[in-house]
């Protein structure tokens, strides 16, 4: 890839560049830098100029594809289209290359992991121009559904587009204005432009003017002055381009010698002692040293094979010396090398051969050529890579042997083209369109690589070749052209190493020296500006950074290609090795440099690789097929490993696209007006909706954060967060649309089943309605196109970009823990509906493997059992520990958070009261008992065994009361009346709830209006989730529980606001959810919402607790103090420091004489001022005289270390962390000092 800045000029060229390498930037913070500055004091925001323009061509672009879908009669119009599809496609790929080769590796240098997400958007949009092209080339233009496809895909392109600009200039033109001062932004919107191929420039730069306004046009001018070096010669080209100038219809050789006419002779000094030679207008121009212009194609050729032989025998010379030192001089060889075939096959697949027959194709070759060359840059690196552990004699073997397979496959690809091409070229065209078949050639390559490849080429020349080559570029150039010409005239003769100008031998003058007087005509310039001149006046004031003169005569030159190296860094990758250095000539032609650095060019030759694509058939492969990418594949060392706990997030992808897949593929049945299908499509595209807004907010909370949290990785995710902003609106947009589809058919059903006899107005506004439901038809499956594209693309880059990190950055464990936190915020209303809906696009296997990470992240909770309530796939059983938890405590823990009168504690029951306990106080009332020091132990058993047995007892005889009470009562039912919250307003409810019904006790067959009214006049506990019917405290109608009253009389009556089917649980007051972990109706807004699951902890915390200290089951146990059990106490209960919990009420209580945890004895808070009054009171305390000097040994609670202290009978103050929360282990008897060094 190109540096973002030259460390130097080079060849005279006046640009302002950079003092040194650019220094990495810590961006630990995200930049807040407003877009608003205008483009004269930040010269990056010139890209809002080229984004404009874009929008408006795309915009334009999808109004003519929606008529051509909506207007059947404009048949013709496809191929005004495709036109402007094929420009379009250009003008935005040679974009995004420019920004892949310039801008995104200079930001990587200052911010890292910003560049690679928005590259991998690049690929994707350049698979939707092919998907676009493949539908353009069909042959199905005729057809409906072709040209509402058409549409759809160009709004998916659109929507693609619009969205990655939009995320540009949110995050990463805001990032190059903050890290990247003014200078450095114009150094890269230069570098940009010169990226650009010159034949695209021309058209890119007039497109871009005709798209902004006349003033945006006067800023972009202001803009790019600055931009721009300040060369008369530079600025001519870029403005000439700007300005759009026309080829006039005379010819371009008719134009030439009235070109020169205008221009002036030049003096060229052979030698300092030697006289100026002029060279006479009359020189014969069409003269040439080829008789086929054509023919220049094998200059080509043979400099290229110069150029792979040297580099064969280098490496034949590696091999011979085993000296690797030169190894990197030697990749940018190949690499400069390669860059030159890519762009010459371009040249050839794009201009010649189309020329001379449509079906003429060396493409293959071309591939395998290219396959050929990256083979051997790998074979480079491992070299590089192995170093000395490298298996030396195999290595040099490969080295060779690839470097002569290269030749040979160049030699035999070039004959063929001389044998099958030329011979056709130069019998079916003239010379002058040979000639301009050549500058067409020339003009597929960028500015930067023209510069480095001109000298390069020359300098394989003889002096009449030479000659030849600038004639005829000079005769096919238009006039428009004439700057650009002159630049590379300049160019070539620098790399001409004897002391003529080449410029004036080839067309009888020298068109710098003309230029500068024509200017001087118009601006009075009185100082000319002349290709030979030595230096130009801009270098001496623009040249931020200059070479020694001593390192240019330490520039070698090449004699068997008579390649001078100079100006960039590209060219100096092509030298050949071990060759003696020279000196070159002062007095040869110099003008200005571009000033840009290609020292890297593996974005370059991605680049160029790309720009393939534009010259084939549009299904040919773009993504993924850069080989000459040099960064790493994140996906390809991930294929095919093991499972990982985190994989199972990105198992809701396949989810995800088999719904898009269904919204696009169904979408175009919506012109069918059918309602039945309208409303199963809406509810479809709904629960995509709410299910992944629920997996984006997921990443967006807890995956990104844990990503982000990694300082290598910072910033890797903020793109994509703006992804999930970007497809919400895409999400409300389709919703909205829905709507209104869903508005027309009601009014088109009314009209159908309304009167038939109505008039010709009425007939107009059914067609009409008919109209607007058909367009909204075919805008709605367009959106749902986009949608499901821009899903594919961000899930694709996911797992391509993101997926990899957890499995380097990451432990098991540690995603493990993400997994869990993912799913504790996950309520159970969504987990009902996402669990079908991810399995049912997975196969057995993988959702086995799914549901077991789900369990094993929630294996400490209560989520098997919950899943076996209600779900009919795959098995999950509970474990036995849970099982066992969950049949003590589930009946009572429905309603942990409701409010209970906790003054009874103290109760001290009677024999006669046991039998009426339930189940919490009978346990209560057994550990009295065991704990009961002053029982006998056969009497304490006696007591434990019957307060046992005692439910058993109660039960039996319950039963007997109850058959009693059937025969005797016939069908007459307990309770079977309503009851009253609020008996003045007739509020249906108890003491305890509001709600319009009574449950059904399916233990004694009683009707209660809850658990607790049940439980307080039972011998027994109501386990309410074995509720199976209810009575409407209205109509007394006892009915199968449910959410409403199905008495018709009751007109559906809610029984409540909230209902939960898996607790029977009914509550009209409060916010309730259920939490599917902990398998109880909880108070609160909802997990995700207010609310989240610990795994570890297994309870649901407060959201701003995230960060807490967690203990495994810390709640499933009892108090200390009350011995109640916590997962299901309704009172209050307080986290303590060490991470014990106890009752609110308990911990006010106890803490009015203790002030360490009951069960670690640590201290509960910060003791700090207490132990402070201790200081003072022992400081005051005078010991008797034979307990001063005694010491004892202690261990601290607080800290856990033992150490010494004075004698005290109470008080004994650590050492080490000054606290008095210590116990004596040992009492010295003798008199010792005391020491708190830790023994």
């Amino acid at each position: 890839m190109a540096a973002p800045f030259a460390e130097g000029g080079g060849g005279g060229g006046g640009v302002a560049v950079m003092p040194g390498p650019v220094n990495p930037i810590d961006a630990s913070t995200q930049s807040k830098t407003c877009l608003k500055h205008s483009a004269l004091k930040s010269p990056i925001l010139i890209f809002l100029f080229f984004h404009k323009a874009i929008k408006s061509e795309l915009d334009g672009l999808h109004r003519a594809a929606m008529a051509f879908a909506t207007n059947l009669g404009c048949g013709g119009d496809i191929n005004k289209l495709l036109e402007r599809y094929h420009f379009f496609r250009a003008i935005y790929k040679h974009h995004c290359n420019a920004e892949d080769e310039v801008i995104f590796p200079a930001l990587d240098i200052r911010v890292k992991n910003i560049a690679r997400t928005y590259s991998l958007e690049h690929e994707g949009e350049s698979v939707l121009f092919d998907q676009l092209f493949e539908l353009l080339n069909s042959s199905m233009r005729n057809e409906e559904s072709y040209r509402r496809e058409l549409a759809s895909c160009t709004g998916a392109l659109q929507t693609s587009i619009s969205q990655h600009m939009s995320k540009e200039e949110e995050q990463v033109f805001p990032l190059l204005i903050e890290k990247f001062s003014f200078e450095e932004q114009a150094s890269l919107v230069w570098q940009f432009l010169c990226s650009i191929p010159v034949n695209m420039m021309a058209e890119f730069l007039p497109w871009l003017s005709s798209s902004i306004s006349s003033d945006e046009h006067q800023d972009m001018r202001k803009c790019l002055c600055k931009i721009i070096p300040k060369e008369k010669l530079l600025q001519q080209v870029i403005f000439a381009w700007m300005e759009g100038v026309k080829v006039s219809d005379k010819s371009c050789e008719d134009n030439l010698e009235h070109r020169c006419q205008r221009w002036f002779s030049c003096a060229c000094e052979s030698s300092r002692s030697s006289k100026r030679k002029y060279v006479e207008l009359s020189y014969d121009l069409t003269n040439s040293s080829m008789s086929c212009p054509i023919d220049e194609i094998m200059l080509w050729h043979n400099a290229i094979k110069r150029e792979l032989n040297d580099i064969a025998e280098a490496a034949r010379k590696i091999q011979l010396s085993g000296d690797f030192s030169d190894l990197s001089a030697f990749n940018k060889r190949l690499q400069f090398i390669a860059e030159v075939c890519i762009f010459h096959s371009i040249a050839e697949d794009k201009v010649i051969f189309p020329a001379v027959d449509v079906e003429l194709s060396f493409a293959q070759e071309h591939a395998e050529e290219e396959i050929q060359f990256d083979k051997l840059r790998c074979l480079i690196e491992s070299i590089q890579s192995a170093g000395a552990n490298s298996s030396t004699a195999e290595f040099y073997t490969k080295l060779c042997s690839q470097a002569d397979l290269i030749m040979a496959s160049i030699q035999k690809h070039f004959r063929n083209e001389e044998v099958q091409v030329l011979p056709l070229a130069r019998r079916h065209f003239s010379p002058k369109r040979q000639r301009e078949l050549l500058y067409q050639s020339l003009c597929v390559m960028p500015l930067k690589l023209i510069e480095c490849v001109l000298p390069w080429l020359v300098g394989s020349l003889s002096e009449e070749e030479a000659r030849s080559f600038l004639q005829n570029i000079y005769m096919a150039a238009p006039a428009s052209d004439s700057a650009l010409v002159t630049l590379f005239a300049g160019w070539a003769c620098k790399g001409h190493s004897r002391n003529v100008c080449l410029s004036s031998s080839a067309i009888g003058c020298c068109p710098a020296k003309t230029l500068a007087a024509s200017k001087e005509l118009k601006e009075d310039i009185k100082q000319p500006f002349c290709a030979c001149t030595c230096k130009s006046s801009a270098d001496e004031k623009l040249m931020l950074v200059q070479e020694d003169e001593a390192d240019d005569e330490r520039r070698p030159v090449k004699r068997g290609n008579s390649m001078l190296l100079e100006d960039c860094d590209a060219c100096s990758g092509a030298k050949s090795v071990n060759t003696p250095s020279s000196s070159r000539s002062n007095q040869s032609c110099c003008v200005p440099g571009l000033g840009v650095s290609s020292s890297n060019l593996g974005s370059s030759l991605a680049a160029a690789k790309s720009l393939r694509s534009l010259s084939f058939s549009p299904s040919a492969p773009s993504l993924n097929s850069s080989l000459f990418n040099w960064e790493t594949d994140l996906s390809s060392a991930d294929i095919g490993c093991a499972s990982r706990p985190i994989d199972n997030i990105f198992k809701f992808h396949k989810a995800i696209r088999k719904d898009l897949e269904y919204l696009d593929g169904e979408s175009g049945k919506l012109n069918d007006c059918n309602e039945t299908f309208l409303r199963q499509f809406t509810g479809r595209f709904r629960l995509l909706w709410g299910l992944y807004r629920a997996h984006s907010n997921a990443e967006d909370d807890i995956v990104f954060p844990a990503l982000e949290s990694k300082e290598t990785l910072s910033n890797v995710s903020h793109s994509y967060t703006l992804d999930h902003k970007q497809e919400e609106k895409l999400f409300e947009d389709i919703s909205s649309a829905l709507s209104e589809l869903t508005e027309l058919h009601e009014c088109l059903s009314t009209d159908i089943t309304g009167d038939l006899t109505r008039n010709s107005l009425e007939s107009c506004d059914q067609n009409e309605t008919v109209r607007k439901y058909n367009e909204k038809a075919t805008e709605l499956q367009g959106m749902c196109k986009s949608i499901r594209v821009t899903l594919d693309q961000h899930v694709f880059r996911e797992e391509l970009e993101l997926w990899p990190l957890f499995d380097r950055h990451f432990s098991v464990e540690e995603q493990d823990k993400i997994v869990g936190r993912i799913i504790g915020t996950t309520g159970a209303e969504v987990l009902q509906s996402m669990l079908p809906w991810v399995t049912s696009a997975l196969t057995q296997e993988e959702q086995n493997t799914m549901m077991d990470t789900w369990k094993q992240a929630t294996k400490n909770t209560m989520f098997s059992e919950w899943l076996n309530e209600w779900w009919e796939g795959p098995p999950a059983p509970a474990a036995a520990a849970h099982k066992a938890t969950s049949e003590s405590c589930v009946s009572l823990g429905s309603d942990v958070h409701e409010s209970l009168d906790h003054s009874d504690h103290t109760f001290k029951p009677g024999w006669n009261d046991i039998f009426r306990m339930n189940q919490n106080e009978l346990e209560a009332e057994i550990r009295k008992v065991s704990r009961d020091s002053t029982l006998d132990p056969r009497r304490k058993a006696y007591l434990i065994q019957n307060l046992m047995t005692s439910r058993w007892i109660a039960s039996q005889q319950k039963s007997l009361q109850a058959r009693d009470s059937e025969i005797s009562n016939g069908e007459d039912l307990f309770g079977c009346s309503p009851s009253f919250r609020d008996a003045e307003k007739q509020v249906f409810g108890c003491e305890h709830y509001k709600r319009n019904c009574k449950l059904r006790a399916a233990c004694c067959g009683k009707l209660f209006t809850c658990r607790f009214c049940h439980d307080k006049v039972s011998d027994h506990s109501m386990d309410r989730k074995a509720t199976t019917e209810m009575m409407c405290m209205r109509c007394l109608k006892v009915q199968p529980v449910g959410p409403v009253c199905t008495t018709p009389s009751c007109s559906g009556l809610s029984m409540a606001k909230y209902y939960c089917g898996i607790c029977k649980f009914f509550d009209d007051e409060r916010v309730v959810y259920h939490c599917p972990f902990c398998n109880l109706c909880r108070v609160g807004r909802g997990l995700g919402v207010d609310f989240f699951h610990c795994m570890t902890c297994n309870c649901c915390l407060a959201k701003k607790l995230v960060d807490h200290k967690c203990r495994e089951k810390g709640l499933e146990t009892n108090c200390p103090i009350c011995c109640d059990f916590l997962f299901t106490s309704s009172a209050t209960v307080r986290a303590l420091p060490c991470g014990h919990f106890m009752h609110s009420d308990c911990f006010q209580a106890y803490t009015c004489s203790h002030y360490i945890c009951p069960i670690c004895s640590k201290s509960l808070g910060d003791m700090a001022v207490y132990f402070g009054m201790l200081d003072a009171l022992l400081a005051s305390e005078q010991l008797p005289e034979e307990y001063r000097d005694r010491c004892q040994e202690i261990l601290c609670n607080d800290c856990d270390k033992k150490g010494s202290a004075p004698f005290h009978w109470l008080y004994h103050k650590c050492g080490f962390c000054g606290s008095y929360n210590t116990r004596v282990i040992k009492v010295e008897s003798t008199n010792t000092y005391c020491s708190t060094s830790n023994p």
